[in-house]
């Protein structure tokens, strides 16, 4: 069980949210499996599209303890409202605290296809290029704690092997370089 800490950071956190999106979110809490394995005031936020902004964000919040020597929040692009985010998102929260610490670069199996006939079974993690700098990086300054902002990029089986070969940054070339729409799934493979 973790040891509850103040409310500042999830404060914080919902602010510099709002911030980059301008749109309130709504909260959610996915209440099965071993919760209580995840900091006590986790949750994952959804922001709907707006004029400016036309796909659905999912958003962790606090899935990192200030106290973390490395804390990150995680946040995902849909075409579509789906609470499979809200799932996905509190599994790799939980897979963080419980098993393998993530970070920037990490890849991993989202354990199933999100949409059907989707090649888009595996998850990496990148900085925030659509949101620019601005998002990466909240400074607590009460506590001397910085939390990154990533961004996780659904990828193919055969993306991941290039990754893997090539380097993190060779693939974010290849996705650049073919110009991917990161909120479809259905995607061709870029490799």
């Amino acid at each position: 069980m973790f040891v509850q800490e103040t409310d500042s950071s999830f404060a914080e956190i919902i602010h510099h949210y709002l911030a980059a999106w301008e749109n309130e979110p709504n909260f959610y809490f996915f209440d099965k499996g071993p919760i209580e394995k995840l900091p006590y005031n986790f949750r994952v936020l959804e922001f709907a599209p707006t004029a400016s902004r036309s796909m659905w964000t999912y958003a962790t919040c606090c899935m990192s303890l200030p106290s973390d020597p490395e804390p990150m929040e995680l946040h995902i692009f849909s075409p579509v409202k789906d609470h499979r985010f809200i799932e996905l998102l509190t599994a790799i929260a939980y897979y963080h605290h419980n098993n393998r610490k993530l970070g920037l670069h990490h890849s991993f199996n989202f354990g199933s296809s999100l949409f059907e006939h989707s090649l888009c079974k595996h998850g990496y993690i990148s900085a925030p290029y659509l949101d620019g700098p601005g998002l990466e990086n909240l400074m607590l300054k009460e506590i001397d704690i910085n939390i990154k902002f990533y961004w996780i990029i659904p990828i193919t089986e055969a993306e991941l092997k290039y990754k893997k070969q090539y380097g993190a940054l060779a693939l974010e070339g290849k996705l650049e370089s073919a110009k991917v729409d990161y909120t479809n799934f259905l995607r061709a493979s870029t490799v």
